[in-house]
Parts: structure tokens; sequence; C-alpha cells
């Protein structure tokens, strides 16, 4: 036992656990793969975080369920990679970037963009520090030799080469089209990253006049045009109305007169115009439309920009060239109106779209950019979700989200308008215009010009399962022997962003899917279910979290209160409660330590050498190991970490360390000997259970008791044995706990305190009960102090007695001086109720022909032999009110 740390201070002190361990884990090498070729490979790869800033509580429930499995595959013996690895994310670093530089009074354009991505390299390497600060903090088992950053040469290389593929497949093309155009960061975005929202508006009736000054339309000289954004008037190129629209017939291949430009529009007849809304006549502005762009298309209609990428009016805009969108809106609807084209204003909300990184409204712009074409590779993912090949989603409600997208998904504008990121593979030629795309320059780079653009951030996470392990090289070590990888831990609210993304691609290149299973978990809320955001300023830095309560007890909470798919609430009163929990755990262990003399190992006693209580508890452990080692392995670790609660607290603490005391404080050493064997095994294997979940205090622990290894990091994780299955003790010991609980609920009834001494008398006439509570007396002495113990059949008793009933007996205690007999008779009385409610819930149970039919025979007999049970405490209860019904 040399390598004990023998210091287990009186209070658990987070701080003064968790300091200096996580740098000795990584000092040992502890994190890396075990190299054991024989062993079964598990590997996860971390859903890389933004270098936009520290990481939140959202970021530390992601990696600490991810940490749970593979600490808990690592002490299985499988031969784990968890890889670590940062996300570049384009826009939202480059405006992160540029806010910082207008801070200073300056702008990208300032700097050119060399000297601008070496200032997004510095703000890359001071955020990167901060993270790996806060992985360590967290206590997350990363293999850091392997880490990956998504513009790292090697991932650069993979980008290229799936580019340049799907280019040369014809499902990546370059073409124009209405894209989502954010105008600060003055670069395309695709339909996921934009966030609609409820914006104040109006709808603006214009009267649109006919060309023709003889030609009226209901008696009128124009027709009537509502639009919420005249900004874009000057780039109308017709009018459209239904074609089975009657009311209009007569008016197409007529013409009106644009406003305050006067340039004439065609009436067209299209069926994308909806004769319900408004009045059945729309604008067509091919240029600021997706809808009217397609209309625009099938009637060979121009298209007319009219704004700059910044949202400013461009030269087509006339006399408003140079506003900005919303001083051109005001000076328009001012001139329609003193020019006498405005019939009304009618104030509305409706729903604007946003920039998600840069929150502005975004502008529908017709733009030349490059898309992946996604009918194929959605096929090909929809088609392997019928496979036995399939990515298993958890819950499995997600994998209809996932496949419900795939089926509507629209081709994907991949190229950005922005300086950091993967810049585009394609050149073309300064004489000619030809194109060229290539994982490598043309030899006769003078006369080439690459595209400035840059690839969306989710093009190279897409390939991040694999691109990390070393793809495209197919012989790389750790692409063959961790890829696909186990399983990916990730939030519900990127099935789209990122999820599908890597499912199609990761199919496409390698023939594989990505990972066998996607567990999907909600977003951390704040206390009252509201969102946390920067806004609100509801945000909680997990790092404050760590400082005040330990990383093991925010483990604890984002773990305990974990169901997949579903979202959590933070609560600072469950963070007293984890701490509480550990602070449990804590005393006990050093109850334990204090206890095992000179122990070196812990061995089991045999079998006839062991009391109830011991065999109770391994069997209690027994069925610990396998319950959480299950829950588990279903991603369950809400349930989990209730079945680890209970045992910890309910069977270890409160019952069976309370029972060795009596042992321990005893004169038979043999017996003590057995305690503290058992004792030790117990906590030894319960460290080992929790040291997924919190690996600081129980690696504490555990190097302060006797065993055989250096860290619990690698050592062995429980399994389950059948030779310790004992039901026997499990029934005998629930009789035994009943009997005391029964006891003290008397006492707390009539106010009689624990420590004075009350006759006990227990009617019965079942032998295996009264041998069980005769050949444990020393806890019915230690629990219930009984001055006098009566058990048997023919007992006399008093008639001013206190009264509960158990399984298969009745507890008396006669307190003729402290009981109530109207108070005992209503609790009584209550008591009735309740087996009654008992026995009509399992009677309604048993009655259901589909319960008995289709749920195992065991559950459906330990239905009816609770029904028996029940039944029997009922009668029991009922003949003790009539009784004091009696006296009464």
């Amino acid at each position: 036992m040399d390598n004990k740390e023998v210091d287990i201070p009186t209070k658990y002190d987070p701080k003064s656990v968790e300091a200096g361990r996580y740098q000795q884990w990584l000092d040992q090498g502890l994190f890396k793969p075990s190299g054991d070729k024989e062993a079964k490979p598990y590997s996860i790869v971390i859903p890389p975080p933004n270098v936009t800033g520290k990481l939140h509580l959202g970021h530390a429930w992601d990696t600490t369920l991810q940490d749970i499995l593979i600490r808990q595959k690592r002490m299985q013996g499988f031969d784990t990679l968890w890889l670590p690895g940062m996300d570049h994310a384009g826009i939202a670093t480059q405006a992160k970037v540029e806010a910082k530089l207008r801070e200073e009074g300056i702008t990208r354009y300032d700097l050119g963009r060399e000297n601008f991505i070496k200032e997004v390299w510095k703000w890359k390497d001071e955020y990167a520090d901060t993270i790996h600060q806060q992985w360590a903090k967290m206590g997350l088992s990363l293999d850091y030799a392997r880490e990956r950053f998504t513009l790292d040469e090697g991932l650069s290389k993979a980008v290229r080469k799936v580019f340049v593929t799907l280019y040369q497949k014809g499902l990546i093309y370059r073409g124009e089209y209405i894209i989502n155009w954010d105008p600060q960061a003055r670069t395309a975005l695709s339909d996921i990253e934009v966030e609609h929202q409820d914006d104040e508006g109006a709808f603006y009736h214009v009267k649109y006049y006919f060309a023709d000054s003889d030609v009226t339309f209901n008696g009128k000289k124009y027709i009537e045009i509502a639009t919420t954004r005249p900004e874009t008037m000057f780039g109308d190129v017709a009018v459209a109305v239904n074609p089975s629209d009657e009311r209009y017939k007569e008016l197409v291949g007529k013409e009106v007169v644009l406003p305050l430009q006067g340039r004439h529009l065609p009436i067209i007849a299209d069926q994308y115009v909806d004769p319900e809304f408004g009045t059945g006549m729309v604008k067509i502005t091919p240029a600021h439309d997706p809808n009217d762009f397609l209309v625009g298309n099938r009637h060979n209609l121009e298209r007319i920009n009219t704004m700059n990428d910044d949202a400013s009016m461009n030269a087509n805009a006339g006399k408003y060239e140079g506003m900005d969108r919303f001083e051109a809106r005001k000076a328009m609807v001012k001139d329609l109106e003193d020019q006498d084209f405005m019939l009304n204003i009618e104030p509305i909300v409706h729903s604007v779209g946003h920039s998600e990184r840069t929150g502005v409204q975004v502008e529908s712009r017709l733009s030349t950019q490059w898309f992946v074409k996604m009918d194929e590779l959605s096929k090909l993912a929809l088609d392997n979700q019928k496979t036995d090949n399939k990515v298993n989603f958890v819950p499995e409600r997600f994998n209809h989200t996932f496949d419900q997208w795939m089926e509507n998904a629209h081709d994907w504008v991949i190229s950005r308008q922005l300086w950091w990121g993967h810049q585009i593979p394609a050149w073309y030629n300064k004489q000619t215009g030809e194109t060229f795309v290539g994982e490598s320059a043309p030899e006769d780079i003078e006369n080439w010009e690459q595209d400035p653009d840059v690839l969306d951030t989710w093009f190279s996470s897409a390939l991040w399962p694999f691109s990390t392990m070393g793809w495209p090289d197919e012989e790389a070590a750790d692409y063959k022997r961790y890829f696909p990888t186990s399983v990916l831990v990730t939030g519900y609210d990127i099935i789209f962003f990122w999820v599908s993304r890597m499912i199609f691609q990761s199919l496409e290149f390698t023939g594989q899917r990505p990972f066998k299973d996607v567990l999907m978990h909600g977003l951390i809320r704040a206390e009252d279910g509201r969102k946390m955001s920067k806004s609100l300023g509801n945000g909680i830095d997990p790092m404050d979290v760590i400082d005040k309560y330990g990383a093991d007890a925010l483990r604890w909470f984002l773990s305990n209160g974990s169901t997949a798919g579903q979202d959590v609430r933070f609560s600072y009163t469950k963070m007293d409660a984890a701490w509480n929990f550990i602070n449990k755990i804590w005393n006990a262990s050093r109850y334990v330590i204090m206890n095992l003399g000179g122990l070196e190992k812990p061995v089991l006693p045999a079998t006839e050498d062991r009391n109830l209580s011991d065999r109770w508890i391994l069997d209690r452990l027994n069925e610990t190991v396998k319950q959480v080692t299950n829950l588990f392995d279903t991603y369950d670790f809400g349930e989990a970490g209730r079945a680890l609660y209970s045992f910890i607290w309910d069977d270890f603490c409160d019952w069976y360390i309370e029972m060795s005391k009596e042992v321990l404080n005893g004169d038979d050493e043999a017996a003590k000997a057995n305690t503290q064997n058992i004792l030790a095994y117990v906590l030894d294997q319960t460290l080992r259970l929790l040291h997924p979940i919190m690996p600081f205090v129980t690696e504490k622990i555990w190097l302060s008791m006797p065993h055989d290894g250096q860290s619990l990091v690698t050592a062995a994780y429980p399994e389950a044995k059948d030779d310790l299955v004992d039901p026997k003790a499990r029934e005998d010991m629930a009789s035994l706990i009943e009997l005391i609980k029964a006891v003290r609920n008397i006492r707390s009834e009539a106010n009689a305190p624990m420590s004075s001494s009350v006759d006990l008398l227990i009617k019965t006439d079942d032998k295996h009960l009264i041998d069980i509570f005769n050949e444990n007396r020393e806890y019915i002495d230690r629990f219930c102090h009984p001055a006098q113990f009566e058990i048997g059949a023919n007992i006399d008793v008093p008639e001013l007695s206190m009264s509960s009933v158990i399984t298969d007996a009745e507890v008396y205690i006669p307190l003729a001086e402290l009981v109530n007999l109207d108070e005992e008779a209503a609790r009584l009385k209550k008591e009735v109720i309740k087996y009654q409610n008992e026995v009509n819930r399992v009677e309604k149970k048993l009655s259901n022909e589909r319960f008995v039919d289709n749920a195992p025979d065991d559950v459906v007999e330990a239905e009816r032999a609770k029904k028996i049970d029940y039944q029997s405490k009922l009668e029991a209860t009922e003949d003790r009110l009539k009784v004091i019904r009696g006296i009464k």
C-alpha cells in the first residue's frame, strides 16, 4: 500500500481534491488509447467547439456525457480514443474579430486579407488556450496528442479532396441564385443559418398606374399592389396574377408603370400567385425574392439587383443610391405619399429572417455562389437508414426528424464571402475566364486567380469523424482502427447543421456511417425554463459553478438530470444537493478507511462466514452494477444516477454502514475482519462505478484505500457476478428493514425519541420471519431499542398500543400513556385507505388481459404477490382499527 494517499480530511473540499489531479493523469499518459490490438476499439470525436469564446453550460453537459462513456469503456478494457479538436467557425469567428477591430476604429479592409487572417489566428490561439483550461477543469479524459483543428493542413487536404470529387461528379456547381445574405458580414448564409423573429412592419398599398391611359380596372386607372419592402420596388420587372383568377383575365398582357421611376412592367399569369391572399396581384422582383426568382426564370424576366453587398442602395435605385436600405424605405414612402402613389399604410407584425451570427436582418439577394446538389446525397442517406448500417438515433424519434429534413433538403449554398476559412479550390483564368477546380493550383499560376470566397464552416466539420482520423489516407492507422466512431453526443438543435451532413458525406466518401449511435441531448435552460442568453442576462459560466461546488458536483448534476432528448433546467438547489451527495460519499468513505485497520487488499469472506447484512449488501451491489452497466449502454444516465444514489445513500450508508458499527464495536475479531473486507470491497466497487461520473473525488478516495492499481482511470470496471446474487438475503433483509422502519414510524407518531427504550411485540405465525428477527436481534436492539422483545403467534397485546402492519406480521408498541385513541384511529383509517388503493390498483392491472398476456411471467407473478401482501395488510389494519374503535 505504498501508493496510498492517506489524508482524508473531515470535510469534503473540492478545490483541494481536484488540485493538480488532472495534470497527474496527463503526466501518466492515462488518456491515450491502450494500444491493445486484442481489445475492441471504442472511439468518440468531440463535437469541436467554436474558437469564438468560452465554453458554456451546454458544452459542459455535452462533454460530460462523452467523458462518462469514454471513462467507463476504458475501465471495461476497450481500446478507447476520445479525440479532441476545435472548429474555426468561419462567420462566427470573423464576426467576433471584426467587432473587436471596429472598437479600435478599423475594418478588415483597412488591414487587407493577409493581415486580417493573422489577427484571427491570434484570436484563435487565445481562445483555444481558454478552452484547454476549461476542458482540464472539467476533467475531460481527452487524448491531446491527436487534437485537430478544422484548418489543420490534414483537414484542409480532406476538404479539397471532397470538393474536387463532388465537383467532378457534378454534385458541386456554381450558379446565380437567390440566397440569404448577411449585409453586415457581407456573406451568403444557408437557410439554417437564418433565425426568424417577429418584427414590426407594414403593408404599403401602392398605386401602379396602367401604361395605357385608356385602360381601367374597376373604374380606376391603376391597380393596387401591397408590399412590405418598398425599397426593392426599383427591382420590379412584372406584376403577376393567377391564371385561373377570373377577375384579372382581361389584364394579362397589359402593362403598368413602376411608381417613382416610370419603367413599364408587364402583367403576367403564374400559378405561384395565391388569388386568396390580399388583392391576388403581386409584384415580381426576381433579384430580391426567392419565389419571384423562380417566376422570373419561368417567364425569362430580367433580374435587377438594387442593393450593394452592405444593403445600401446601388445605381439601379436612382436618386436613392448610397442610402441604407431602411433609410431608402423611409424616403421612398415619403415620395410615394407626396406624389399620390400611396393608398394606405397598414401596420403589421411579421416573421423576418435575421442572421444567426450577426443578428442583422437578412436580405434575399441575387448572387453567384457555389452549391452542393442535394438530391443524390439525400437519397444516399435516406436509403442507408433502411439498412443494418443505419445510424441509430437516441431517442429514436429524432430519426424521423432526420428523415424529414433530408427528404426536403434544398441545394446547399457552400460559398461564403469571408476571409477566414478554407478558400475554395477553384481558379479563374485571367484571359479566358475558364474555371479550374483542383486540389492544388494550376501550374501557370500567374495566369490564374483563385476564387476569393471560403467554404461554409459546416463543409469542413461535416468531414470531422473521418478527416480527423487521417482520411483521405485510407491506410492511416487511426482511420483503420477507430473509424467509424462509436457514438456522437450532441444537441438536438444541430441535426440539420451538422449531424445530417456528416452522415451523407461519410456515406459518400467512406461508404460507412460516421458513427453507430447519435445521442441527442437537449438544451440547458435557466431555472425558470427560459433559454440562457446574453441578452436576458441569465447565462451561467460552468467554471464559476466548478469554483463553488467542484467539477464532480457539476458533472453529477449534468448526468443525473439527463433524459435523452430533453432540456434540463439549471438549478443551484440541485447543485447544493449534488455537493451534499458527494459529501455523504466522502464521509462514508472516511468512516470505512478509518476502520480498515491494516487491511492490505479486500478479500471477500466465504459465503458461510457472511452474515445477513453482508450477503444483502453484496447482492444489492451486484444488482446496482448490473443496472448501471445496462443503463449506461442505453445512454440512460439519469436512471443510472438514481440507481447509484439509492444504493449509496440508502443501502450502503443508511443501512450497511450503520449495521457494520455493531460488528466493528464488538469483540468477535473474525466477524470484524469479515466486515472490514466487505466494507473495503463494496466501497472499492462503488468508487469504480462512480468514477466515470465524478472522477476527481473517487480517485482521491480510492488512492487512500488498499488496492493493487495506480489509478481508477485504468482500473477494471465492476462486473456482475452470479455468486453474489442472493434472493433470500434480499427478502430477509427487506423484512428486517420493514420492521425497523415500522418501529421508527410508530415512535415518530407517538413522539417517543429513539434513545428511549420501549417494549416491542411482534405478532406472527411465520416461522421463517421469527427466525430472521431472532437471528438478527443485535440489529433490532441497535435500531429499535426494545426494553422487552417478544415475538410469536400468541402474544398478549395491550389494547392501548400503537401498531403497524408489515408483511406477514403485526408490530405493536405498548405506549398507553402516549396513545391518543382518536389520533391512532385516524392514522389507521389512512392506512386502510392506502392499502385499499393499492389492492384496487393491482386488481385493475391484473384484470387487464393485455397486461397479463403480454407482460413477462415474473412481472405478472410479482403483481399477484403484491396483491396478496396488500390484501393481508389491509385486513390486519382493519382488524386493528376495529379494536381501537372498540376501546373508544
